[in-house]
């Protein structure tokens, strides 16, 4: 095995344009880059040299016009646009089978199944009943419903148009641990009903009144693993290591995962993105993800939030670049959109960018891929990796 680093920095919802199918999902002319870019007058001159604009933009007029990195854009397989399908396709593992979503009511007025209620609040036994509050966004639900979970101890419910289930408590009146068990509850149900529900997410808040609850940093996902092996596996198989920063693990079920390292926010991520690259062995992965992007400003639909967290990454990316050694790749992607002018506050089905640099990268455009799964190709390439069943290299880019 050679002894090449790859670091993978997932911009979570940077999508930037509407993929072919969008139609399928009401997201025709969703476009999350774009439409950030072109209503706030951004300063990302180091995205801009990795190529990150001329995705968009048909007439880039920079002081250097050409991109000193390989950049294109991909196309999502899987059947969803959600945050586990895009990661998966991304690592050779798109998802060609049906979520479970729950997006229609019940006779009951619930949109979860009765049967498993009834066996969430017999087998969990910490609380008497839940508080269904169906689909809403997570924040607006903590605050309306927070009192009553208060009072009652009866944890909160609700999900999105994603393949999710998740649960509200307070940290500190319900328990974080007593919530991560009833988390842990609700994935083995459903997994024993046969459903096929991506997370499970525990949502744990404080605060002491209406209008004053807060979510903390301490969710955690509980997934479904991957269906068969991905390149995160196959490194490790060889011989390799793969450190995750944020919600990756939890994402993959921890399966592939050498070292998880909890983090959150822009500047925890970086910061730990940095310290982990510069003791990051041969044969390594290092794959983080970052989430507010995603949920902080594009499901909020708070585009000039958007905008300033990409010029704060921007301002952040030449330190990242300095920790590299001479046999590194970077590869920049996302794993759906999230187009803070769109209507609602759900994903937005779209191409996401791919950017590759580092000394062995030939800078060039790469085009429109049909997968997502064409990044871990050309990761698994550089690696020395082979049998990815999805995806195809982008050798012509590599100096192996």
């Amino acid at each position: 095995m050679n002894k090449k680093r790859v670091i993978i920095l997932m911009m979570d919802s940077l999508g930037v344009g509407s993929s072919e199918d969008s139609i399928k999902f009401n997201d025709e002319g969703s476009n999350t880059f774009s439409h950030i870019y072109e209503s706030y007058p951004m300063h990302i001159p180091n995205l801009e040299k990795k190529g990150l604009v001329h995705l968009i933009k048909k007439n880039v007029n920079f002081a250097t016009d050409a991109p000193d990195a390989a950049y294109g854009l991909a196309s999502e397989r899987s059947s969803g646009k959600d945050t586990i399908s895009g990661h998966w396709e991304i690592v050779g593992c798109p998802v060609l089978f049906d979520w479970t979503y729950f997006n229609e009511k019940n006779k009951n007025g619930s949109y979860f199944p009765t049967e498993f209620i009834e066996n969430f609040k017999k087998e969990s036994r910490v609380f008497n009943d839940v508080v269904d509050a169906g689909h809403g966004s997570g924040t607006e639900i903590i605050n309306r419903f927070g009192d009553i979970h208060k009072k009652t101890k009866n944890p909160i419910i609700y999900t999105s148009a994603d393949s999710v289930f998740q649960i509200a408590c307070h940290e500190k009146h319900f328990g974080l641990e007593s919530l991560y068990k009833i988390s842990k509850i609700a994935r083995t149900i459903f997994d024993n009903m046969g459903l096929k529900v991506g997370r499970v997410i525990s949502r744990p808040f404080i605060g002491e009144r209406s209008g004053d609850y807060i979510r903390t940093v301490n969710r955690k996902d509980f997934s479904v693993p991957p269906p068969y092996h991905t390149l995160l596996d196959k490194v490790i198989n060889k011989g390799g290591k793969v450190i995750s920063i944020g919600k990756i693990a939890d994402i993959f079920s921890h399966r592939g995962i050498s070292k998880a390292i909890k983090a959150y926010g822009l500047p925890d991520l970086i910061d730990k993105t940095i310290d982990e690259i510069k003791d990051m062995p041969d044969n390594s992965l290092l794959f983080t993800n970052f989430v507010n992007f995603d949920c902080d400003y594009g499901h909020r639909r708070d585009l000039k939030g958007y905008a300033k967290a990409l010029e704060y990454f921007d301002y952040r990316l030449p330190e990242i670049n300095h920790a590299l050694s001479e046999s590194d790749m970077v590869v920049v992607c996302a794993d759906h959109g999230c187009d803070p002018t769109w209507l609602g506050n759900d994903h937005t089905r779209e191409l996401i960018p791919f950017l590759i640099w580092g000394q062995s990268i030939k800078p060039g455009f790469m085009g429109l891929r049909k997968t997502f799964s064409d990044i871990g190709a050309t990761i698994a390439e550089f690696m020395g990796i082979k049998d990815l069943p999805y995806g195809t290299s982008c050798s012509r880019f590599l100096k192996l």
